[in-house]
């Protein structure tokens, strides 16, 4: 049963955030007979919660807590108070996440080295190679169920894919199949099938999606090593003379603020957040901020390259029956400058419901041709462009000069330009993707400027030098050797694959790092 740990006890690794990164870590330390608590800022909403309603799930789950834009990006005109469209609750964004789960290729590791020296581009090789995640690729493969891998089979083409693989076929595009998605087309870890119900979103509603909530903190809550307490946001990170990290401050759900001790923190609270607690933990030893010496904490911010596609056709789609994310061609992701860009992008089906889609087709738009283009709906293929955006030091999350939020502290400002390779890139994308649903007879096609997407990474970056980034191949901090960064904030660079089973991978060999390290007593 699910353990229940002292406030002094200062043996225990404390996690702040329970989605892919902190609820995998939590699952494994436990397993490893580590005393852990996950601190979670949202509640607990469990599968029998879930329901099909996208406005009524959005204000349940979201991340909705205060924050300010800045920048070029259309978002900041579109969505100022809403940057990003994380989760807030026990399983973080993959109660939310639509499954899709994808190894980085080789390249990706080492784009400094392959793509040479882009203007504006605050490039840096990763420490650490394929070669060397592909284990732990491979378990994370394992523990989420994905399909294509482990001769587990792929998922049935709804008519959204079908659509795209006529398209994709019809341009010569070799790589389009039903993705490789954590999500079960047979039954497996006691969960069931898929049953194609559509509204992935909202939070599976039969199970079959792999999310940390049901699929990895029970497990660890069963060995009696984990204790998850919802509602208790983390305000700051506490240390003593030596520097190390000895606990952390949090508010519950009355505003009541409690300091956990802690032996080790593993910060995984995505990638606005993390930053964010780290630079309001600045201290007389940590002026700018924990863990920052190199200034780089909240910078080289990502959210990819995206934007999306839907096409209108003679016959009805429905393309909103079946998964939400339904197939994917792969053709573009590698990295080939001749097409006027540096590394590459995906094309993945996509359906939004008929609110959201009103809200996200032309943010702003009204009249005539939005309305002819919404009553198309049911007729319509949809997909979504994501690929690998350029870091950038100036693209970053900064604490906010005079606004805060109600414990006293802070908001995050989120500030992001485009990077011109973004901007060919995605003209590319929006320019294939068209030519996809032309290629099967679209009346209309409509290029969609990017969501507020949840694809948030970069700001505690990996570097091999101290001065480069704020962690090392393992996710410990240069600055502080008993805390860690267990979420995509730690990505040097985003590639063009969706991040989370890269940050599950991480977690899981973080974990096993951790522990042994706790066991040989160097931390």
């Amino acid at each position: 049963m699910a353990a229940n740990f002292d406030l002094n006890d200062d043996s225990v690794v404390v996690i702040v955030g329970s989605g892919a990164g902190g609820g995998t870590l939590g699952n494994e330390l436990a397993q490893a007979g580590v005393k852990t608590v996950i601190l979670e800022a949202g509640g607990r909403h469990e599968i029998e919660d879930f329901s099909n309603d996208e406005w009524g799930m959005f204000s349940q789950i979201s991340w909705l807590d205060p924050r300010t834009t800045s920048g070029s990006w259309r978002v900041a005109t579109d969505f100022s108070g809403l940057p990003a469209w994380i989760v807030k609750a026990v399983g973080g964004s993959t109660v939310h996440w639509a499954g899709a789960s994808l190894r980085f290729q080789e390249h990706e590791f080492r784009v400094r080295t392959e793509y040479g020296d882009v203007p504006g581009a605050n490039l840096l090789d990763w420490p650490i190679t394929l070669s060397e995640m592909e284990p732990w690729y491979a378990r994370a493969e394992d523990k989420m169920g994905v399909t294509r891998t482990n001769n587990i089979p792929g998922l049935p083409g709804c008519n959204n894919f079908l659509v795209m693989e006529a398209g994709a076929k019809a341009l010569g595009y070799q790589e389009c199949h039903t993705g490789r998605m954590a999500i079960n087309s047979e039954p497996r870890d006691g969960r069931g099938a898929c049953q194609q119900i559509g509204f992935c979103f909202q939070g599976c509603q039969s199970g079959a999606k792999w999310s940390t909530l049901y699929a990895e903190i029970p497990k660890g809550e069963e060995t009696g090593n984990l204790e998850v307490r919802p509602n208790a946001q983390v305000l700051r990170i506490e240390h003593d003379a030596s520097g190390k990290a000895t606990g952390v401050v949090y508010a519950d759900a009355d505003g009541n603020q409690h300091m956990q001790s802690a032996r080790v923190v593993c910060v995984a609270g995505n990638s606005i957040e993390s930053p964010r607690l780290l630079l309001n933990s600045a201290s007389s030893m940590f002026p700018d901020g924990l863990a920052n010496s190199s200034g780089q904490v909240g910078r080289n911010y990502m959210r990819h390259m995206t934007g999306s596609v839907y096409g209108v056709f003679d016959r009805p789609v429905n393309m909103y029956r079946g998964t939400t994310m339904a197939g994917i061609i792969t053709d573009e992701s590698k990295n080939d400058p001749s097409r006027g860009f540096v590394g590459g992008y995906e094309m993945e089906t996509l359906s939004l419901g008929l609110p959201f889609m009103a809200a996200f087709l032309d943010p702003g738009s009204w009249g005539r041709e939005f309305a002819s283009a919404m009553e198309m709906y049911d007729h319509m293929a949809g997909m979504w462009l994501v690929g690998e955006d350029m870091p950038q030091e100036s693209n970053a999350i900064t604490l906010h000069p005079s606004m805060t939020d109600q414990h006293g502290l802070p908001i995050p400002n989120v500030h992001f330009d485009d990077h011109p390779n973004d901007v060919a890139m995605r003209n590319h994308a929006f320019t294939q993707g068209s030519a996809v649903y032309d290629a099967v007879g679209a009346t209309r096609t409509f290029p969609t400027p990017p969501y507020p997407s949840t694809h948030n990474l970069g700001t505690n970056r990996m570097s091999e030098k101290a001065r480069d980034g704020v962690v090392n191949k393992w996710g410990q901090t240069h600055d502080v050797a008993n805390l860690f960064v267990s979420d995509g904030s730690q990505f040097t660079t985003g590639a063009s694959e969706n991040p989370t089973l890269t940050i599950v991978a991480l977690a899981v060999r973080q974990a096993d790092h951790i522990a042994s390290e706790m066991a040989a007593g160097n931390l």
